[in-house]
């Protein structure tokens, strides 16, 4: 059953992983997996070029906090809407990838050990763990795509 998606953050997340696919495939990449969940953590993205696998994590924003201002008004999800604009208006330099804390690392990395046991891949396979993160203009229908190669667990 395919995941589905609610929240407004889980939207903007939704439409970053999307994007980011589009741009791994345009890179030559092989999406072999989507949304990879345990209970333990969960995998955006496996994919692979060249022979070796990657393991991609997604990260996404808006940054345009009229399009949040518009939800309020129009009371779409308004309590989540309002901690989304309150939260952008204060901390214009937020990053994305800030929210790769070494819990979230952790999890990830026992998330993709499950995988490559579970898929069977041999010890000999190459891999890595890239973050692609996703700056949105959803008024302009825009993205810009940024990507932190190579991340150490």
């Amino acid at each position: 059953m395919p995941k589905v998606f609610t929240s407004i953050t889980q939207k903007t997340g939704e439409i970053g992983e999307n994007i980011a696919v589009k741009f791994l495939v345009k890179h030559d990449f092989l999406i072999l997996n989507r949304n990879y969940t345990k209970k333990w953590g969960e995998i955006d993205i496996v994919s692979e070029k060249n022979d070796k696998l990657y393991f991609i994590e997604v990260k996404s924003i808006s940054r345009d906090i009229s399009d949040i201002r518009d939800m309020l008004k129009n009371k779409v999800i308004p309590a989540e809407a309002k901690a989304l604009a309150s939260r952008r208006e204060t901390n214009d330099n937020y990053n994305p990838e800030d929210n790769m804390h070494p819990w979230k690392l952790k999890r990830l990395s026992r998330t993709i050990q499950t995988y490559l046991l579970s898929e069977k891949i041999p010890d000999e396979k190459e891999w890595q763990v890239d973050l692609l993160v996703v700056f949105l203009d959803i008024k302009n229908k825009k993205a810009k795509v940024k990507v932190v190669s190579d991340i150490i667990l």
